[in-house]
């Protein structure tokens, strides 16, 4: 019996020595430094271009309109062509008016003969001054009268208010319109401008004067030149957006759907780094730094981004050592082993 207690007792202590020869040594250990590649941080010109979107307006446009109800006796709409600024395109229907101005003509002829003679008799001291004062207002109304329905006249007569381009007609001969009847649109298409909105964190972007590229969507690739002729001094409350008006050389159809292309008025020196390198988190972004041998995590902040780089606004400084390679094995105050210094530039083209 104790010689088994004895042979089970060595089993156990060679088990024991076995496991621990064949513990497998650390192939890694925890505290040696990381290998990672790294770039400086420099400034550079970047020149910042923002894309907002835009649409194509006329310089002059018009719903044409009566100034009041009739019925039209006399249309002539050149539907798509030029007309001339007092073209005549529709009369409505002014018989009763020149009835009423012909009846009163006839009691101004009537009134004019009573004023003459109340002259005369007033000179002779046949009568006295107010009578004469009466017949001398009778004239004046009349003549009063004529002139306002002559104005009710010539509001039955619609002509073109500036030369440009006809729309569509939307009436035709022998319909009875109101003041609330379009009868065909009218715009000046020689000159056409660009209205768009861009949010008022880029305001630096715009001023009157500059230029700006347009690029229309029926035409990719074809860039314009528009000049920034107004501002709209109100920012727009609900969208926080500034409406900008532009002058656009060159020919689109108004309504047209456009893209704007706008840069930095005064181009600063900034901080690009390549976009893989930011670290995001829920709350912040975060860049690797080398400090003192060490891995540094910090937060930064960002602005204008490109398709490869991201402008940092806060957090890195000039001549910071920044982690672009080798990330993923990196903890905060991990001892670092410097690899390469790659330039910055040449990773964010």
């Amino acid at each position: 019996m104790r010689k088994l207690n004895y042979v089970a007792f060595i089993l156990i202590l060679g088990l024991f020595a076995c496991k621990e020869k064949t513990k497998p040594t650390d192939k890694f250990n925890a505290n040696a430094p990381v290998s990672v590649d790294i770039a400086i941080a420099a400034a550079q010109i970047v020149d910042k271009v923002i894309e907002v979107n835009g649409s194509v307006v006329a310089s002059e446009f018009v719903d044409i309109r009566p100034e009041s109800n009739g019925r039209i006796v006399f249309l002539q709409i050149p539907e798509g062509k030029m007309v001339t600024a007092g073209t005549v395109l529709a009369k409505l229907n002014d018989a009763d008016l020149q009835a009423q101005m012909q009846k009163i003509k006839v009691q101004l002829a009537l009134a004019n003969i009573n004023e003459q003679r109340n002259y005369k008799l007033l000179e002779a001291k046949g009568i006295n001054q107010s009578d004469y004062d009466i017949s001398l207002q009778q004239v004046n109304s009349l003549k009063a009268d004529i002139a306002y329905t002559q104005s009710l006249i010539d509001k039955t007569v619609i002509k073109a208010p500036f030369a440009g381009q006809m729309g569509l007609k939307q009436v035709s001969l022998g319909a009875y319109i109101s003041t609330a009847s379009t009868i065909v649109t009218l715009q000046k298409v020689d000159q056409l401008k660009v209205d768009f909105t861009l949010p008022e964190i880029y305001q630096n972007y715009i001023k009157v004067g500059k230029n700006v590229s347009i690029e229309s969507i029926a035409n990719p690739g074809v860039k314009m030149i528009a000049t920034i002729a107004a501002i709209e001094p109100q920012i727009i409350a609900t969208s926080r957006n500034i409406k900008v008006r532009a002058n656009l050389k060159g020919k689109l159809l108004p309504g047209a759907y456009t893209k704007v292309f706008l840069g930095e008025n005064q181009q600063k020196p900034s901080i690009l780094v390549p976009t893989n390198i930011i670290i995001p988190d829920s709350k912040v972004k975060q860049l690797v730094v080398v400090r003192e041998g060490k891995a540094k995590f910090i937060n930064v902040e960002t602005g204008y981004r490109t398709a490869s780089a991201v402008e940092i606004t806060a957090g890195v400084k000039v001549g910071d050592s920044l982690v672009v390679a080798g990330m993923l094995f990196v903890r905060d105050g991990s001892d670092l082993k410097i690899g390469k210094t790659l330039p910055l530039a040449e990773i964010i083209k």
